[in-house]
Parts: structure tokens; C-alpha cells; sequence
């Protein structure tokens, strides 16, 4: 399998220069890197069907249901392709994002209500994804460089040991957060929670990751939620029918199948 990581240069220069060495060993930044790579970009491409539960402070559930294509192309590069099943107002609504190392990654939407193809704006990065607690870029991935990282300490999740990484901004990055506390499990690198603190250091989101399993041989994320804090709101993620390695071309990640979705994939 080849190397694929989600991140810019200097991650990808850290990768190059060092040795594997053991886990108690891993500086934070290369920490951050191994749990991009193990939970945005595991395998070679992915196809999975996932259900999405938003749920407001009353309890009141709005589902979004969708399928996610994954291609994972040379070291950085990632193309995604989203299809919404369900409900009836964003049934055939589809998502296409390429990312790229060290730059900002292309995003388009397409909206069957209007017909209209719509590009989005690298500055909504940070928004909600469709009405969801998550970012556009919680689904692709911030770029690790964006950010000074730094092990506090090492904790416990659920039984699992796991690194504490604190995450800054640098100087010029942009970011609604003024820094997010990462739980790197030791034995899978997945984040089993994560914390999104605001410019006044309260806290602001919470991610977890409810339940995680083998597929394919890798460890993967199959329900998680992001809890909104200050709203009281909570997004629900359940991933099914998790597919690695299927052969998945690029040529399905082209502009023209936002219209026109290619159907062997996204039944």
C-alpha cells in the first residue's frame, strides 16, 4: 500500500527524515500525522454507507443518509465524493472535495433543487457540513501544519492508553479555535476524543468516538459524535457497510458526475 497522509510539507518532510521508531518515542507532531493517515486515509480508497442523526437540545432528530467514496492518490492527495440518499430535501444532493497538501482544497456542491453545480469558497471551510456539528474540514482534514503541536501528557480513553496532543494555530493560519486537545490511541492512532476550545479558551465542541472496528485489517471509527457544546446539539455518525481497497479510479471524482453520480457505487 503506499504511503498517503493528509497533510502539507513540513508533515510529509518529518515522514521522509525519521526512522520508525517506538510509540514512546514519537514526537507530537508525527503523532499527529500517523492519526490523519490512520483515520482519514486508511487503505487505498474506501466506499461506505453512513447515517447521520443531528439531534437539538430537545432531543427533535433530523437524519441525513449518504454514501462516501474515498480515492487516496499520491502522498497528500485525496478526492471525496458524496451522494445523500436521504431526506426528501437533500435526496441527490452530492459533495466532491480534492484535497492537496499545502494549499486549498477544491470543493463543489451540487444542488438538485436549482440544478446548479456550486463551488465553495476556502473560507467555508469551517462551516457546518449540511446542518451538521461538523466542519468541512472535520471530513477531509485540516492540514497538519496549520497548527503547533505539543504531547501534555498521556491518558486513559475507555481503557485505552492514549497521547494528549494540544493543537495551536500558527501565526497567519486561519481558525475559529483557539487550540483542540487530541486523544491519539497508541495502538490504533485513531482519535478516540478530541476537544475544540474558542479564542476565549471555552469549550466549544466535542468529538468522540463511540465504537471502533477491524475492517480489512484497519482500525476504524464506525459511530461517532460531535457534541456542540454551546448549542446543546449533537450530530450522530454510524458508518456502514465500510468497503476498503475496492478499486475505486479517479476518473469517478470528475466535476461532471456531481450531476450524474456514478450508480455501481452509490446504491
Amino acid at each position: 500500500m503506499n504511503t498517503k497522509i493528509t497533510t502539507a510539507a513540513g508533515g510529509l518532510a518529518l515522514l521522509a527524515t525519521m526512522s520508525v521508531v517506538t510509540s514512546a518515542q514519537e514526537p507530537p507532531t508525527q503523532i499527529m500525522v500517523r492519526s490523519q493517515e490512520a483515520f482519514l486515509a486508511a487503505g487505498n480508497d474506501m466506499v461506505a454507507r453512513i447515517t447521520m442523526k443531528l439531534i437539538n437540545k430537545a432531543g427533535k432528530e433530523r437524519l441525513r443518509d449518504l454514501t462516501m467514496l474515498r480515492r487516496d492518490l499520491e502522498i497528500g492527495n485525496q478526492k471525496y465524493f458524496m451522494y445523500f440518499h436521504q431526506p426528501a430535501d437533500v435526496r441527490a444532493m452530492t459533495f466532491m472535495v480534492w484535497k492537496y497538501p499545502g494549499r486549498d482544497d477544491d470543493r463543489w456542491v451540487f444542488v438538485p433543487a436549482i440544478k446548479l453545480v456550486r463551488r465553495i469558497a476556502a473560507d467555508d471551510s469551517r462551516s457546518s457540513f449540511v446542518g451538521s456539528d461538523f466542519t468541512y474540514d472535520d471530513i477531509s482534514g485540516r492540514d497538519i501544519e496549520l497548527d503547533r503541536h505539543t504531547l501534555l501528557k498521556e491518558e486513559a480513553v475507555g481503557g485505552t492508553p492514549c497521547y494528549v496532543i494540544e493543537s495551536v494555530p500558527t501565526s497567519g493560519s486561519a481558525s475559529e479555535y483557539g487550540r483542540k486537545l487530541s486523544w491519539i490511541a497508541k495502538d490504533s492512532w485513531l482519535p478516540l476524543k478530541e476537544e475544540y476550545y474558542d479564542r476565549r479558551a471555552q469549550l466549544a465542541r466535542v468529538f468522540t468516538a463511540d465504537e471502533v472496528q477491524t475492517i480489512g485489517g484497519h482500525p476504524t471509527v464506525m459511530r461517532r459524535t460531535m457534541r456542540d457544546v454551546k448549542r446543546a446539539h449533537r450530530t450522530e455518525v454510524a458508518f456502514e457497510s465500510v468497503r476498503y481497497d475496492v478499486g475505486l479510479t479517479e476518473a469517478l471524482f470528475a466535476e461532471r458526475y456531481l450531476r450524474e453520480p456514478p450508480a455501481e457505487w452509490i446504491r
